[in-house]
């Protein structure tokens, strides 16, 4: 349970600016999940509201009128934290804090804190810290008066103590914490190069938030990873061994949640966790099928993909949790267009249906396609044998004097190292 510096849980009240382009069902559907947000945070939400302008006020981002009237309700209402779903400079935080008496944050803060309460590794605190410090930065050029803040969201990851410390503090500070990303990266490099040598290719699980990413991962391979209806569980990526249906291992790993409006420092300092993307052979992007907005979280998704430099690699797309939908229903999203995806596959991650139907597509999607081969491995070589065993798809074994004759399927990377064992047809 989170609390402030008085000893009870925040209680919130939720502000967005809804601009004539959007539409009103895509701002209900913003103000839905920055509810779910702060609860995911912690926080009591006590009210929402929207304010309808053609561009945010540079001073308070919001129109005095509507200012003074939050300051009124406050008392009524009885919350100590405005959260807004739009990113706030600076001065207009400042001006907000002054003008209403409270703590105001915006989202980019509130999956910031978010990120800080489910850390677990070190390097994920690592990432988040850095988050954080700047994000806190420019704030603290601008004259926020923290200290004043108490506890609760927005003060937590760096701590209190960071909230007291200068400027050049700060900035120390964050070349340490970018200097241990460094090394992080080098390490996971030093793994990625690991797997590479054993020639297994690398699927990317990715997705939005809470889409089912890792209850997939659990289903194809009981691995033991946190399981739980809420935004933002796997912070730290999972991998583990799969075969596919054709028994062609591949490593799985499953990445941090998407989501619309993901903070740039966010994205900055996850960098090294997100080059498992950026390096795997092709991404399995896993999409909630029974979301309203589920169109604008996929777009969220290729946002962030496209920023990663990774849009362009070969893709899958789940369509998860159709276990809650009608058969028609299901039928009805598989007519739609799903470009840029050539294979749309429905699934149940938590009922483990349509797994093999899954695998079946991303074995025919992967780069490096089955070629038919026939060879003769003589018995001293067991790596070889094990190898098309384990990367191919063995048809007929046949043991000889001189060796073991094996027709079959491998990928075509893997014929080089078959090529003098070839016998000829």
């Amino acid at each position: 349970m989170i609390e402030n510096s008085s000893g009870r849980r925040e209680r919130a009240y939720l502000m967005s600016l809804d601009y004539e382009d959007q539409g009103l069902a895509a701002v209900e559907e913003q103000m839905l999940e920055l509810s779910e947000l702060a609860r995911t945070a912690g926080v009591v939400v006590v009210g929402t509201d929207r304010q309808r302008r053609h561009k945010p006020d540079p001073a308070l981002f919001i129109g005095k009128g509507k200012a003074e009237a939050l300051h009124a309700l406050k008392h009524e209402a009885n919350f100590d934290l405005l959260i807004f779903n739009e990113e706030l400079s600076p001065r207009q935080q400042r001006n907000l804090e002054r003008k209403l008496d409270l703590k105001v944050i915006d989202r980019s803060e509130l999956i910031l804190d978010i990120f800080a309460q489910r850390a677990r590794t070190k390097e994920g605190r690592l990432q988040v810290e850095a988050a954080q410090l700047h994000h806190l930065l420019p704030r603290l050029q601008g004259g926020r008066d923290l200290s004043r803040l108490g506890g609760g969201i927005g003060t937590r990851g760096p701590g209190e103590q960071k909230l007291e410390t200068d400027r050049q503090r700060i900035r120390h500070r964050i070349r340490d914490l970018d200097q241990d990303i460094k090394e992080i990266r080098k390490q996971r490099a030093l793994r990625r190069e690991g797997r590479r040598r054993v020639d297994l290719p690398v699927v990317a699980i990715v997705g939005y938030t809470n889409s089912g990413k890792s209850t997939l991962l659990h289903a194809l391979t009981q691995a033991r990873v946190q399981m739980e209806d809420a935004l933002f569980v796997t912070l730290d990526p999972t991998t583990r061994l799969v075969r596919l249906p054709n028994r062609r291992e591949v490593l799985f790993t499953d990445t941090v949640g998407f989501i619309q409006k993901l903070p740039t420092d966010l994205v900055a300092a996850f960098k090294a966790t997100l080059e498992e993307v950026q390096e795997a052979d092709l991404l399995l992007h896993v999409l909630d099928a029974t979301r309203y907005n589920g169109r604008d979280q996929m777009e969220a998704v290729h946002e962030t993909l496209q920023d990663l430099g990774a849009m362009e690699k070969p893709k899958v797309l789940a369509l998860n949790k159709v276990d809650e939908l009608s058969p028609q229903a299901v039928e009805l999203l598989l007519a739609e267009d799903w470009s840029p995806y050539r294979t749309v596959v429905p699934i149940s991650a938590l009922k483990k249906s349509g797994l093999e139907a899954l695998g079946n597509a991303i074995a025919q999607t992967l780069p490096g396609e089955l070629v038919s081969i026939e060879v003769l491995l003589p018995y001293t070589e067991n790596a070889r044998q094990a190898e098309f065993h384990a990367q191919g798809n063995v048809e007929a074994v046949d043991y000889r004097a001189d060796g073991v004759a094996m027709r079959g399927t491998l990928p075509r990377r893997l014929l080089p190292k078959f090529d003098r064992f070839k016998l000829s047809s």
